[in-house]
């Protein structure tokens, strides 16, 4: 499935999904972000029971706000709309599927 590029209109629609929702908040000039983009694009084709979202910082201030987004990357992870768990800072492949795994 291809990740969803999220606005603050389009936010609490998209987060609303009985499967489990990642939102990655992101910049395109943060190297974290760009080293963790590629893992998260795989693992978003992989896995057709997840949805992966996209929030550009800096498109989005406000929305990065509303969430508390104060270093990036952060994931947020939602189940019907609540969101279930918070990460911080790039990972492997194998440790967001272990994440994902453990809040499935």
């Amino acid at each position: 499935m291809s990740v969803i590029d999220l606005t603050n209109k389009t936010f609490k629609e998209e987060i609303n999904d009985n499967r489990l929702v990642i939102v990655d908040f992101w910049a395109p000039w943060c190297g974290p972000c760009s080293a963790f983009s590629p893992v998260i694009d795989e693992v978003s084709e992989e896995r057709n029971d997840i949805k992966v979202c996209k929030v550009n910082v800096d498109d989005e201030r406000m929305l990065a706000m509303k969430n508390k987004v104060m270093s990036i990357p952060t994931l947020l992870m939602y189940k019907d709309g609540k969101q279930v768990k918070r990460t911080q800072g790039a990972m492997t492949k194998q440790e967001l599927l272990e994440v994902i795994d453990q809040v499935q």
